[in-house]
């Protein structure tokens, strides 16, 4: 089978309760026949345009051609490297297509100038960019785009042959990449971001660099049909159900990949999830767990765990089995039924699963920011060598690096979760994700880390508008070297410094306890935060 799943425990009784209500409602045909009525009046007219994601693998055929053509004549022309500048899903979806094809594509999704450094790399001549913005006013990608038509140049490379945009029809980047003769693919303007993977965003990247996208396609459709039918076996409704109707709620998704070929998708899952469901004051946490690490959540009421294996067995609810959730298939397949079961949770919920209410904030705090270029706040204190910022009730009694996390983590209620978000070149500093099970190991809680700020365009709407149950821990980085954006009055650097500025403004706006830590010699600084939070 395409793919399989099987639930047990608190998620097989949410199947048995709600599945026969959703297919007794047509929720699964509805979906298909781009009823935007399914979750309810309010969310109508933004649904009404956001569910052309079920059309994607008839819409997206003819593309095929036109993008392995491409490919072919990048290739006569020297193009042996591809590089990525998009956030969110557009970003997050080629990344696990490429990673589980085995095929090389250079993702660039930060604004650390590092970062940006390593992506314009020591190959510029072997390079084409793919940019991928629905409207092209993301200040991540405008700044990527900008500083590599500069290097083309420097280097006596035509931007025009090695650049290729991915947007939607009509938006201000396809006006402008046309007019400067680039090629362009234009995109479903029906399909939302995080929802874009079986369209050009997901499908131009990871055919350039690669991988056989008309197989993708094909994996998908063989599940498409089981997705349409109303029908107590239909994964999507089961999956949705599974992960949003247990008794009580549990609001926190351990994602888990074991033992499976798909490389990097709880990353993707994440994504979806958050930012589909995250409003309302409501929501479904995705927890991106390692695979030794799940006994973090062992035993906590509010969690529940999802495995993605290579054969998760019955689709038929099990009596026993140690995870809640399991489930396997071929990669178009997964990212099809999870797209379904989202916007089933959705309905489930209550809330529009299409918008993204909270994502706005932040920009906006960025954009005064780097406008008004205020000087820095000062540090509360320094410890280690590291510079600590923060709310009122996390700053006011530490001291130290060690207490400022004590006093952050004093912050969490009983059904709360700790956010890191690391606004750093996770090039240079991988090692950083490690701090996600140091701290769930001392809070005793679930544990999310993101990178930043390319979580500000998926996670980060579940931060703002999800339940108020967060505290957040932010790592920062001085860069030893800097790098200008043409035509822009501010640096990479600043625009980073911005974006975790302005967020934390943001979340703190909100009521939630924020601790900023800045490392100002991060290979140096890395030993104390480590040893403060053993």
């Amino acid at each position: 089978m395409s793919f399989r799943i099987a639930v047990t425990g608190a998620a097989a009784d949410a199947a048995r309760r709600a599945v026969p209500t959703l297919v007794s409602d047509l929720v699964a045909s509805g979906i298909t026949a781009l009823d935007p009525a399914l979750w309810g009046p309010e969310a109508e007219s933004e649904a009404a345009k956001r569910l052309g994601w079920t059309e994607s693998v008839a819409v997206s055929r003819p593309l095929v051609a036109e993008i392995l053509a491409l490919r072919a004549t990048l290739a006569s022309a020297g193009v042996a490297r591809i590089a990525l500048a998009g956030m969110g899903g557009s970003s997050l979806a080629p990344e696990v297509i490429t990673r589980t094809a085995g095929v090389a594509l250079t993702v660039l999704d930060s604004t650390d100038p590092g970062q940006v450094l390593a992506a314009l790399g020591d190959h510029l001549a072997e390079t084409a960019l793919v940019v991928s913005s629905k409207s092209g006013s993301t200040a991540e990608t405008d700044s990527q785009r900008r500083v590599f038509e500069r290097a083309f140049r420097e280097a006596g490379i035509d931007p025009v042959g090695r650049i290729i945009v991915v947007t939607d029809p009509g938006s201000p980047l396809d006006t402008s990449a046309r007019a400067a003769g680039y090629r362009v693919f234009n995109a479903d303007p029906t399909v939302g971001g995080r929802f874009s993977v079986l369209t050009a965003f997901g499908l131009v990247p990871s055919g350039l660099a690669g991988v056989d996208i008309g197989e993708l396609l094909d994996e998908a459709e063989a599940v498409s049909l089981a997705l349409a039918v109303d029908s107590p076996e239909n994964p999507g409704l089961i999956l949705g159900a599974a992960i949003a109707a247990t008794e009580p709620r549990r609001d926190k998704l351990a994602l888990v990949a074991d033992g499976t070929h798909i490389v990097g998708f709880p990353d993707w899952a994440e994504q979806l999830i958050a930012e589909s469901t995250g409003k309302s004051g409501t929501g479904i946490l995705p927890v991106v767990l390692e695979a030794g690490a799940t006994e973090l959540t062992r035993n906590l009421p509010d969690v529940q765990v999802l495995r993605l294996v290579d054969d998760a067995g019955t689709t038929i609810f099990p009596a026993d089995g140690t995870d809640e959730i399991r489930v396997s298939g071929t990669l178009g397949a997964q990212f099809l039924v999870w797209e379904y079961a989202t916007v089933v949770a959705g309905r489930l919920l209550g809330i529009n699963p299409f918008d993204q209410p909270d994502v706005e904030a932040a920009k906006v705090a960025t954009r005064a920011l780097l406008d008004g270029r205020p000087e820095p706040a000062p540090a509360a204190f320094i410890s280690d060598g590291i510079e600590v910022r923060g709310t009122a009730h996390v700053i006011g009694a530490a001291s130290d690096l060690a207490s400022a996390i004590d006093a952050l983590l004093e912050e969490l209620g009983p059904d709360g979760y700790v956010s890191v978000q690391a606004y750093v070149n996770r090039l240079e500093l991988p090692q950083l994700a490690e701090v996600r099970d140091l701290l769930a190991k001392l809070a005793k809680r679930p544990v999310t880390f993101g990178w930043g700020p390319r979580f500000l365009h998926s996670t980060g709407q579940l931060h703002k508008g999800g339940q108020p149950t967060g505290v957040f821990l932010q790592i920062l980085a001085t860069a030893h070297e800097d790098l200008s954006i043409p035509d822009r009055p501010f640096t990479f650097g600043e625009l980073i410094q911005a974006q975790a500025s302005g967020d934390a403004s943001v979340l703190a706006e909100h009521g939630r306890p924020v601790l900023t830590l800045t490392l100002t010699d991060p290979a140096a600084n890395i030993a104390a935060l480590f040893g403060a939070l053993k």
